[in-house]
C-alpha cells in the first residue's frame, strides 16, 4: 500500500542470536536479549530485552515478550532426562516482565499456549501444561506440571495451581486462592481452601453470553450445587435441561473430572440466610 512503511528486522547489537534461530524479518529483538539454537520467531513479534528465549520452542506472530521473561528453557521436572521437548505458543500473545514458560518433560512432549494470552508479571508455568486461548493469568500465579487452562478463564494474583488440575472455560479464581481440584467452567471460584461461590455472572456476561444461556447455567448450577444430589445423580438431572451448548460443556468437564488421571472438582459452598445465587 502507497505510504506504508514496512516493517523489518531491528536486532539491537547487544542481542545474541543463535546462527540456527529462525527469526522473521518483520521481528525485533532488544538489548541483550539471548535467543537460543532451535527457537523459530514468527512475523511481527516483538522480544524485549533481556529475554532469554531456549528451544525447541516455536512463537508465532505479533506476539508480545516483555523485559526479563525466560521462555523455553528446561523442565524443573526431575524426571526430565534431557530428551528433545518442545513448547509452542501461537498469535497475539502478551507475555510480561520475568514470565518463566518451562518445555514439557518427556521427549517428544510440548508446553502450549494458545492466541490472544495475557500471562502478567512474574507468571511461571511449568512443564506440560496447556493454556488455550484469550485467558488471563493475573501477577505471580505459579501454575504446576500439566495444568490445563481452558479458553477464556481468568486466574487472579498470586493464585497457586497443583498439578494436572484443569480450570474450565470461562471460569474466575479469585486472587490468592490455593487450587487442588478442578475448576468447572462458568464458575467463580475463590479462598483457601476454595470453593465454588457462584456462577461467575459477570465474566459470563461480559463474554456476550445470551440471557436464556445464562439461565439455563443457573439452574445447571443449582442442580449441582444446591440440590445436595451426589455428583453422578447431578449429571443425570442435566440431561433434563433444554439443549445447550454450555450446559452441554460444563456436563462433559464434570464426567471427564471424575475419571482417572484428574483431580475431581473443587467442592461448593452452601449458601449463608444473606446470600443468593443472583
Amino acid at each position: 500500500m502507497a505510504g506504508v512503511v514496512p516493517l523489518k528486522t531491528v536486532i539491537h547489537p547487544t542481542a545474541v542470536i543463535h546462527p540456527n534461530a529462525e527469526v522473521h524479518p518483520t521481528v525485533r529483538v532488544g538489548p541483550y536479549a539471548v535467543i537460543g539454537e532451535g527457537v523459530k520467531i514468527g512475523p511481527e513479534t516483538n522480544i524485549g530485552a533481556h529475554v532469554v528465549l531456549e528451544g525447541p520452542t516455536e512463537i508465532g506472530a505479533r506476539n508480545q515478550i516483555f523485559p526479563g521473561a525466560a521462555i523455553g528453557l528446561d523442565t524443573q521436572d526431575l524426571k526430565y532426562e534431557g530428551g528433545a521437548t518442545w513448547l509452542k505458543i501461537g498469535d497475539d500473545n502478551s507475555i510480561r516482565e520475568f514470565v518463566t514458560i518451562n518445555r514439557a518433560t518427556g521427549a517428544g512432549e510440548a508446553t502450549i499456549i494458545g492466541n490472544s494470552n495475557l500471562l502478567m508479571a512474574y507468571v511461571h508455568v511449568a512443564h506440560n501444561c496447556i493454556i488455550e486461548d484469550s485467558v488471563v493469568v493475573a501477577n505471580g500465579v505459579a501454575l504446576a506440571g500439566h495444568v490445563h487452562i481452558e479458553s477464556q478463564a481468568v486466574v487472579g494474583g498470586l493464585v497457586g495451581v497443583h498439578q494436572f488440575v484443569h480450570i474450565g472455560r470461562m471460569a474466575m479464581v479469585g486472587g490468592m486462592s490455593k487450587i487442588v481440584r478442578d475448576v468447572p467452567p462458568f464458575m467463580l471460584v475463590d479462598g483457601n481452601p476454595s470453593h465454588v461461590r457462584s456462577l461467575n455472572l459477570i465474566g459470563l456476561k461480559r463474554k456476550g453470553l445470551q440471557s436464556t444461556d445464562i439461565s439455563y447455567l443457573k439452574k445447571a448450577f443449582r442442580i449441582i450445587y444446591r440440590s445436595g444430589l451426589p455428583v453422578n445423580q447431578a449429571l443425570e438431572q442435566l440431561l433434563l435441561l433444554p439443549d445447550n451448548e454450555y450446559v452441554q460443556h460444563l456436563r462433559r468437564f464434570l464426567q471427564l473430572s471424575q475419571t482417572d488421571g484428574r483431580r475431581g472438582l473443587i467442592p461448593g459452598k452452601r449458601l449463608s440466610q444473606n446470600e443468593n445465587d443472583d
